[in-house]
């Protein structure tokens, strides 16, 4: 497991370098693309994420969390509506806070970047996971998401929807 996540962090810090020069066009882009194919599969989501709440319904797992697990069509039109959300929202990158001349003539600025790799750890909110992509890739950084085991098919069902649809718009994987 551990040489699992290592790799995986690996791969997100490289993929990180990339992502941090795309331009806001094409990151918008593959944004709107990718709540487009969450409307579009959503039948498949629906169907893993099904599966995933009968089971924790057999486990017993309290009734609050199945609500978080619970996804249905409306829900996952507001998914793909909070990734268009993210669209509209004005590029972070290459924004300057801040900028002043030292009496020395020294010109400091302070210009936003992204981070690199973001790591998420949340409960089994299937919702965050699309929130957590969206956001990471509308500021230039990867991301390393773990849901909750009560949801780690439908996340990766989720996951694997948004990377097909970035990737096929110009994000590395």
């Amino acid at each position: 497991m551990k040489d699992h996540v290592t790799k995986q962090a690996r791969r997100a810090k490289e993929a990180s370098r990339l992502l941090a020069c795309i331009p806001v066009e094409v990151r918008n882009n593959a944004l709107l693309a990718m709540a487009d194919a969450m409307e579009a599969r959503q039948e498949e989501i629906l169907e893993v994420n099904a599966k995933e709440v009968a089971a924790a319904r057999e486990k017993g797992t309290r009734l609050n969390m199945i609500d978080r697990l619970i996804l249905s069509p409306k829900r996952i039109a507001d998914m793909a509506a909070g990734i268009r959300q993210v669209v509209k929202l004005e590029d972070p990158i290459g924004k300057v806070d801040f900028e002043a001349i030292r009496p020395n003539g020294l010109k400091i600025r302070r210009v936003r970047v992204p981070f690199g790799v973001v790591g998420i750890i949340y409960e089994a909110r299937p919702n965050v996971t699309a929130d957590a992509v969206a956001l990471c890739l509308k500021s230039g950084n990867a991301c390393l998401l773990r849901g909750g085991s009560e949801a780690i098919r439908t996340n990766k069902k989720i996951v694997d929807i948004l990377k097909e649809a970035a990737t096929a718009n110009g994000i590395p994987a």
